[in-house]
């Protein structure tokens, strides 16, 4: 089975643009909270986000697709590939992506203007007639997610194996997976991977409000995100992309590539269990993790740091909580932190970005801390590095995603010998 090395990483979120200065306020413990800007949020319960600040956006694309398309690039530069040959047949995309931006406002005034004249339902006529007028083709096929995908591969001539997948927020772990294995299959010798997303958008809140998972934290939107606390209140949701160059380990030597880690495990289940909750004894994030190790060929206790799942919700902190107890007889003594109490909830992007905080711990020995972190919850348990960045020689680190729909991801990294 081949090896699989990553070589390459790119960053946009609410902290930064770029993996470098994303990285410095990782371990400074800075927010990337605060009040929505992108649309009028005053009349929902959360009117709270991790934005994308002062990014331009070009038309056609999405914010998903621009996000992408700038992570894409400096991974694509950070791993030297710009002036590399490359057999384009054997370059990949595998994105976990998201649906792109859509302009709801536009779209309500046309829904408004196009009502019958008993004011129930919609005029199909006179819709589709104002929708020609007044929406752009390019806004329409910038919805499907694949379409991503598709302007990447464009971006990079990757002319080999292009798929997105979209399991919520494990989306871009999984993607990451599913790459590693088209790799370890020979099926290529480089993939570009990871997620981009955007869900803040009067929908996306008010879909999270009705299910009262975001956070209302209004007051405080730096201190909104506390995972593991005991007065955690919900996630908040967030933006942006991550992406990831993963190479084959003989293909990224021949050419002198520099390498920051191998890429050694990955295990996906579902819960089989309800679409919002996880399984109330974490029976599938349990074998995702088991599943991760056997594939890493580690054994529990060579993993030195967990970077958690983490996503501040009551649920979801308890279960990731008692998994991971069940997983490490040593659980206790295993730092695990969320970088999502800095950074937010990137839904499908989520996962890459926190696979490329987990690749930099092993570089640096610096563990990203739990910001927000004051009262301590009995169901929670461990270490959750808390307030502050550790120093901490790393050399393997298990990054879990677990997403609605009960879906589940652990990838393993660990340090490149």
């Amino acid at each position: 089975m081949k090896r699989v090395v990553i070589t390459g990483m790119g960053a946009v979120t609410p902290l930064a643009r770029g993996v470098a200065e994303n990285w410095k306020k990782l371990c400074e413990g800075r927010s990337g909270v605060g009040r929505i800007t992108l649309f009028n949020a005053e009349s929902f319960p959360t009117k709270i986000a991790g934005e994308v600040k002062n990014f331009k956006c070009e038309p056609p694309l999405g914010r998903n697709s621009a996000f992408a398309l700038a992570a894409g690039e400096e991974a694509f530069s950070d791993a030297g590939l710009a002036n590399a040959k490359i057999n384009s047949a054997r370059l990949g995309v595998y994105l976990g992506a998201g649906d792109g931006g859509f302009n709801f406002g536009e779209h309500a005034a046309i829904l408004l203007a196009s009502l019958n004249k008993d004011g129930i339902g919609v005029d199909g006529k006179a819709y589709f007639e104002k929708s020609v007028r007044q929406t752009k083709p390019e806004a329409v096929i910038e919805q499907e997610p694949s379409q991503v995908v598709h302007h990447l591969s464009r971006r990079f001539h990757a002319e080999g194996v292009i798929s997105n997948c979209l399991t919520a927020c494990a989306a871009s772990s999984q993607a990451i997976g599913e790459a590693a294995w088209v790799i370890r299959q020979g099926l290529a010798d480089v993939m570009i991977t990871g997620g981009a997303h955007s869900m803040i958008h009067p929908m996306g809140l008010a879909g999270f409000n009705l299910l009262t998972a975001l956070s209302t934290r209004n007051d405080q939107p730096e201190k909104a995100s506390r995972p593991f606390d005991k007065n955690r209140d919900g996630f908040v949701l967030s933006e942006g992309s991550a992406g990831l160059i993963l190479e084959e380990l003989e293909h990224a030597r021949k050419r002198g590539a520099k390498i920051y880690a191998e890429l050694a495990g990955y295990g996906t289940t579902a819960d089989a269990f309800r679409l919002t909750d996880p399984h109330p004894e974490g029976r599938g994030a349990v074998q995702a993790m088991r599943l991760a190790l056997e594939d890493a060929g580690l054994a529990p206790d060579a993993i030195e740091y967990i970077n958690a799942h983490g996503t501040s919700t009551q649920l979801n902190d308890q279960i990731e909580t008692l998994a991971v107890k069940k997983v490490f007889s040593n659980a206790k003594q295993i730092p695990m932190s969320s970088i999502k109490s800095m950074v937010g909830h990137m839904i499908a992007a989520a996962g890459a970005f926190e696979l490329i905080a987990s690749v930099l711990t092993i570089r640096d020995g610096v563990i990203p801390p739990t910001i927000n972190y004051e009262t301590p919850d009995d169901n929670c348990d461990l270490d959750y590095v808390p307030n502050v960045a550790r120093r901490q020689k790393v050399e393997a680190v298990l990054s879990n995603s677990f997403g609605f729909g009960g879906q589940n991801v652990s990838l393993i990294v660990r340090k490149y010998v």
